[in-house]
């Protein structure tokens, strides 16, 4: 995680995933000290399990959500190369920075 951090972006989103929510009684680690460890470590935590499905989805969906609130406060910027986050099309990009789009527009008008 440290090398995570020190190879990639700084407003990098690390996601600390404890599996096997459903085997309680063979655990290893307790919620709490892996919840410190998530606090400490400045990481998302969420325990899932595979079987039932619980909180599988809602790893990546709070993952994608920081990303974009991250994306939002400026603190990442997808047009910047090395940001780590792009948009996997060109009309997405499009669609996201209006601004941009308009402004695109008016250089193109021969008005």
């Amino acid at each position: 995680m440290l090398n995570a951090r020190m190879l990639a972006s700084q407003n990098i989103v690390i996601i600390l995933c404890g599996n096997k929510k459903d085997l309680d009684a063979d655990r290893e680690v307790t919620f709490l000290e892996a919840s410190r460890f998530a606090q400490e470590n400045e990481l998302m935590f969420l325990e899932t399990s595979a079987l039932t499905g619980e909180n599988v989805e809602e790893a990546f969906v709070q993952c994608a959500r920081k990303i974009l609130n991250k994306i939002e406060s400026g603190e990442l910027d997808p047009e910047r190369m090395g940001s780590g986050i792009q948009y996997g099309d060109a009309a997405l990009r499009q669609l996201r920075s209006p601004r941009r789009a308009q402004a695109q527009s008016a250089q193109e008008c021969g008005c």
